[in-house]
């Protein structure tokens, strides 16, 4: 089931967050950004022809890279990079989460990716948080992303980017429809999850070359 909800701050956005705890992750996320870039830009190339105006609308914010500690899943993992993309302006595309999951998913396949067992070890993993006000509920996806405001290795690449963003969240009755307010920021929403940890808090990276934020 695929509905719409009122307009909302995230209405025009969309977010993906990168993990990866395999190999080498920092060389495997630089490696999927242009990839993923290429990605997005397919979903805007298949409208046809776009006013340049259009075009100049769709805005690509990357966060930095967080060094975080694994969450659930069997012990003994190492570490994970993980960051987010924040892409402003997708009122200019027409909402296809279900298309653009299929094409995240070829990603991680790509870069050896293997669904061995749950919360486990992976070489890529990537994830659609929210597609502007789309409310998807299928065996393949949910969105608003159900955990995203309980993940601090999400929570703090979205706060790097933009303290003030408020993400889409659970309402009333367990209804994945959104309650915004001031003290929901992802800033706010951080500095209220990092005291109930029981891992580490994200450690943030200096930028490189291939992913100099």
């Amino acid at each position: 089931m695929i509905a719409s909800l009122a307009d909302q701050p995230w209405a025009t956005s969309l977010a993906i967050a990168l993990g990866a705890n395999l190999g080498d992750p920092q060389a495997t996320l630089e490696a999927v950004r242009p990839l993923l870039q290429a990605l997005l830009e397919g979903l805007l190339e298949e409208r046809g022809p776009q006013p340049d105006d259009q075009r100049r609308a769709i805005r690509l914010r990357w966060s930095p890279l967080f060094r975080t500690e694994p969450v659930g899943g069997p012990p003994g993992q190492p570490a994970y990079l993980n960051g987010v993309l924040l892409v402003e302006g997708v009122a200019a595309l027409e909402p296809r989460p279900l298309q653009l999951l299929q094409g995240l998913q070829a990603l991680e396949a790509q870069f050896g990716r293997q669904r061995l067992e749950a919360w486990g070890p992976r070489t890529l993993d990537l994830d659609l948080l929210w597609w502007g006000d789309q409310v998807v509920q299928a065996p393949e996806l949910e969105l608003p992303h159900p955990r995203l405001q309980q993940r601090s290795f999400v929570l703090a690449p979205l706060a790097a980017i933009d303290p003030l963003l408020v993400p889409p969240g659970p309402g009333a009755a367990g209804a994945r429809s959104p309650s915004p307010s001031p003290s929901q920021d992802c800033g706010a929403l951080l500095a209220a999850l990092l005291p109930r940890l029981r891992e580490a808090a994200p450690q943030r990276l200096p930028g490189r070359a291939g992913w100099p934020e």
